[in-house]
C-alpha cells in the first residue's frame, strides 16, 4: 500500500539557479575591463601612429599578450631590432610571472589545453583577480573564463584603437591614465576581498622611501624594498605561529 508523504514548503520551492562560471567571471572582470579596454585603445593608437599597419595591434594583443612588453615591442619592431634583443627584453620584463606561478591556482584548471592557455593568459590582472578571492570559490572554468574575458577586453580595445587611430590626435589627453586607473581598481578589489592594511601600507612606505633616496630608480628601488618588507613580514608571521 502506497503511503503519501508530506511535502514541506521548502521542498516545493524551485531551486535557485546557480550562476555559471562564465557569468561569475564576467562579473569578476567587469570593473577591470572598464580600464583595460581604453588602455587597449591607447595601445592601438600608438601602433598606427608609429607607422605600423592596424593589424599589428591585433597580432600583438592576441599573440604576444604581455601588457607593458607590447608597448616596448612597438619600438623594437619599428627599429627592426634583432631577435636576441627582443628575447632578452621579453625575459627581463616578464620575469615577474615566475613568482606569480608560485601562488596562482593553476592546479584547479583541468586538461592540458586549459592549463596551457591559463599559463599563457597569466597577466598582472588575471593574477590579482584570482588570488584576491577565496580559493574554494574558484573553479577551473571560472579561472579560464576570467582570463578569456580579460584578453577579449585587451584585444578589442587594441583593435578598435588601431582602426580609428588615424582619426584621433597622436597625443590624446587623459587616455594614458587608463593604466594607473586599472591598478587602482585592482587594488580596491583586493582590499575589499582581504581587508589587509599592512600590505598597502608597506607598499606606500617603500614608494616614499624610494622617491626620497633614489628618485631616478624609483620603481626598481620601491619594488626591492617592498619585496624585502613582505619577506620580513612573512618570516615574523611564521615565528609568531610557531610560538603560539
Amino acid at each position: 500500500m502506497q503511503t503519501a508523504t508530506a511535502t514541506t514548503p521548502r521542498e516545493m520551492a524551485p531551486t535557485a539557479p546557480t550562476p555559471s562560471d562564465a557569468a561569475l567571471a564576467f562579473r569578476d572582470t567587469s570593473s577591470v575591463g572598464l580600464a583595460m579596454f581604453p588602455l587597449g585603445i591607447a595601445f592601438g593608437i600608438l601602433v598606427v601612429h608609429s607607422g605600423l599597419d592596424w593589424w599589428w595591434a591585433t597580432a600583438f594583443t592576441a599573440v604576444v599578450y604581455a601588457g607593458s612588453l607590447e608597448f616596448l615591442l612597438i619600438g623594437l619592431v619599428v627599429a627592426v631590432a634583432p631577435l636576441a634583443q627582443i628575447a632578452v627584453t621579453a625575459f627581463l620584463v616578464n620575469i615577474r610571472h615566475v613568482f606569480y606561478a608560485l601562488s596562482f591556482p593553476l592546479h584547479r584548471v583541468r586538461g592540458a589545453a586549459g592549463k596551457a592557455y591559463s599559463t599563457f593568459g597569466l597577466t598582472d590582472e588575471a593574477y590579482a583577480l584570482s588570488t584576491a578571492r577565496p580559493a574554494e570559490t574558484l573553479t577551473g572554468g571560472r579561472i579560464l573564463w576570467l582570463q578569456v574575458f580579460l584578453q577579449v577586453y585587451w584585444v578589442a580595445g587594441g583593435t578598435a584603437g588601431a582602426l580609428f587611430g588615424a582619426l584621433v590626435p597622436a597625443r590624446l589627453v587623459g587616455l594614458d591614465y587608463a593604466l594607473t586607473a586599472l591598478f587602482v581598481v585592482l587594488f580596491l578589489d583586493a582590499y575589499r576581498a582581504q581587508r589587509d592594511i599592512p600590505t598597502p601600507a608597506l607598499a606606500l612606505g617603500s614608494a616614499l622611501i624610494a622617491m626620497v633616496v633614489f628618485p631616478g630608480q624609483l620603481l626598481l628601488t620601491a619594488m626591492t624594498l617592498f619585496t624585502a618588507a613582505l619577506l620580513v613580514r612573512y618570516a615574523l608571521g611564521i615565528r609568531r605561529s610557531a610560538r603560539a
